[in-house]
C-alpha cells in the first residue's frame, strides 16, 4: 500500500492542492498528516482528493473541534495504529514519538520541525518537510510503500512570496 505523507500544511491551498493532486497521480491509497493544518477548510481541500485521511493536530491548529467535524479521523497526538499489517505512529512534535507509544512500530511520523528527514532502521522514522512551505520556503512530501517501508520525499517546489 502507498501512503501519501504531508505535515504543517499552514492553510497553503495551492501547495496543498499540489500534494493531494501528486498522491492522486501516485495512487495512493491513504493520506497521512502529522498536523499543523490550521483550519477546516484546508481539511476539506484535503479530502476533495477523496483519498482516506488521518490526521493528527499540532500546536497550530486551532480550530479542533471544526477540524474534527469535517473529517472524524483526526486525533489527538500521538495516534498509534494498525495499516496494512503495519504499526504506525502519527505524530506532530518529534518529542511524542518516545517511549511505549513507539514500542514495537513500523513506523514513526512526524512534522513540527518542517525539515523533511528520514531515518532508516525499525522503527522507520520520517518527517516529510512542511507542506505549506511558509518557514523554510520549500514545500515536501513523502510517499511511502509500506510493504517494503521504501520512502521518496518529494520537493512539490519554492513558496512563492508576495512583495507587498
Amino acid at each position: 500500500m502507498l501512503v501519501g505523507v504531508m505535515s504543517d500544511s499552514h492553510d497553503n491551498l495551492l501547495k496543498v492542492r499540489a500534494a493531494t493532486t501528486l498522491f492522486r497521480k501516485r495512487g495512493a491509497e491513504v493520506i497521512l498528516h502529522a498536523g499543523d493544518v490550521v483550519a477546516p477548510f484546508a481539511v476539506r481541500a484535503i479530502l476533495k482528493a477523496g483519498i482516506p485521511l488521518v490526521g493528527v493536530f499540532g500546536n497550530c491548529d486551532g480550530e479542533r473541534t471544526g477540524m474534527k467535524k469535517v473529517c472524524r479521523t483526526f486525533y489527538k497526538s500521538p495516534h498509534r495504529f494498525e495499516l496494512d499489517a503495519r504499526v504506525l505512529v502519527l505524530a506532530h512534535d518529534p518529542e511524542d514519538l518516545r517511549g511505549e507509544v513507539a514500542a514495537g512500530a513500523d513506523l514513526l511520523v512526524h512534522g513540527h520541525t518542517h525539515n523533511p528527514a528520514v531515518k532508516q532502521g525499525r522503527p522507520l522514522v520520517l518527517n516529510p518537510g512542511e507542506t505549506g512551505g511558509w518557514l523554510t520556503g520549500k514545500s515536501s512530501v513523502a510517499l511511502v510503500d509500506l510493504a517494503t517501508l521504501k520512502v521518496e520525499i518529494v520537493d512539490l517546489g519554492p513558496q512563492e512570496t508576495l512583495e507587498l
